[in-house]
C-alpha cells in the first residue's frame, strides 16, 4: 500500500530538466542505466508521444520519490521510463504509479497497454505480471561500432528519403496487418516525430529482393526495421548492410527492439554487431 505521505502528480507540473533528473536518480543502480540529459528527455517525449499530463511523479514533500510516463497513440498506450529512488522501493510506490498510468490508458480507451522491461529486472517483470501484463515476445538491442567500408553486393539499390522509407513502412502494415507487429520506438509515428528516417532497397541478382528502414542521427544510425520481399532473408540484409556501410562506414550503430526471431540477425552478427542487452515485451489487452 502506497504511504499516505505520498502523492502521484501529474509529470506535467515539472519541467524537463526536473523529470529528467529524478528519473537518472532513479537509475542508479539499474541493469542498463540508460542516463538522459534534458534535451536528450524533451526529444524523446516528442518521439514517442508521451503525454505528460497523464504520466505521473510520486512525491513526498518537495522531494520526488518516483515516476512513469505514458505514451499514447490510436488505440494502444505504452508505459516507459519507470523508476523509483532506489531507498524508496518495495514500499508500493512503482505499483501505484503503475496503476496510475493505467487508469490514464483507460481513460484515453486505448485497447492494448504495451511495455518492456530489461530482461533479468526481476523485481519489475514480477510486478507487471501482477498487474495483467503477459509476455508477447523478447527484444534485442544490438550495437555496432565503426569499421572499415564493407565491399558492395547486389546489382541494384535505391535510397529511400523519409517520406518514400514511411510509404514503404505503412504499405507493409497495410498489406500485412496484425502479422506484423512493430515495437512502440519503431513505429511509423515514431519516425515521422523524429524527421531523420531513411531507406534502402536491393535487388540482388538471383532475384532476392528487400529493404530497410532506419533513423540516421547525429554520428548514430539506430532503430532498423528490416523486411525480405524476395529470396534468402539473410543474403538480402548482407547486401542492405554492405551498402548502408559503404556509404556511411564512420557511423555508429544502435539497433533498438528487434525481435529476437528476426531472420536477419545471423547477417547483423556478420557484419560485427553485438547483443548488448535484451527486453521482454509484455502487453494488456482491453475491450474498448
Amino acid at each position: 500500500m502506497l504511504e499516505p505521505a505520498i502523492q502521484l502528480l501529474p509529470a506535467g507540473r515539472f519541467t524537463v530538466e526536473e523529470l529528467t533528473a529524478a528519473y537518472n536518480q532513479t537509475r542508479v543502480d539499474y541493469l542498463v542505466p540508460m542516463p538522459m540529459n534534458a534535451a536528450r528527455l524533451a526529444a524523446y517525449l516528442d518521439v514517442y508521444d508521451v503525454n505528460l499530463d497523464d504520466s505521473l511523479v510520486a512525491v513526498e514533500g518537495e522531494q520526488i520519490l518516483g515516476l512513469g510516463m505514458l505514451g499514447a497513440r490510436a488505440n494502444r498506450a505504452w508505459i516507459t521510463r519507470l523508476g523509483v529512488l532506489p531507498v524508496r522501493r518495495r514500499r508500493g510506490t512503482g505499483e501505484a504509479i503503475m496503476r496510475g498510468l493505467l487508469a490514464a490508458a483507460r481513460r484515453a480507451r486505448a485497447g492494448r497497454v504495451i511495455l518492456e522491461v530489461i530482461k533479468g529486472n526481476v523485481p519489475a517483470y514480477t510486478l507487471f505480471h501482477k498487474l495483467g501484463f503477459v509476455d508477447t515476445r523478447e527484444l534485442l538491442v544490438l550495437r555496432r561500432p565503426p569499421a572499415q567500408p564493407a565491399l558492395e553486393s547486389g546489382r541494384q539499390v535505391t535510397w529511400m528519403d523519409q517520406g518514400d522509407a514511411l510509404k514503404t513502412l505503412r504499405a507493409l502494415l497495410q498489406s500485412q496487418g496484425s502479422a506484423c507487429r512493430l515495437a512502440w520506438t519503431n513505429e511509423p509515428e515514431s519516425f515521422e516525430n523524429g524527421g531523420d528516417g531513411m531507406g534502402l532497397a536491393v535487388h540482388l541478382e538471383n532475384g532476392g529482393r528487400g529493404w530497410m528502414i532506419f533513423r540516421r542521427q547525429k554520428m548514430l544510425l539506430s532503430h532498423f526495421i528490416f523486411h525480405t520481399e524476395a529470396g534468402d532473408p539473410v543474403e538480402v540484409a548482407e547486401a542492405l548492410l554492405a551498402h548502408l556501410y559503404q556509404r556511411f562506414p564512420e557511423m555508429d550503430t544502435y539497433i533498438e527492439n528487434l525481435a529476437a526471431d528476426d531472420v536477419h540477425l545471423p547477417a547483423l552478427a556478420k557484419f560485427g554487431f553485438i547483443e548488448a542487452f535484451r527486453r521482454i515485451e509484455m502487453e494488456q489487452v482491453w475491450a474498448v
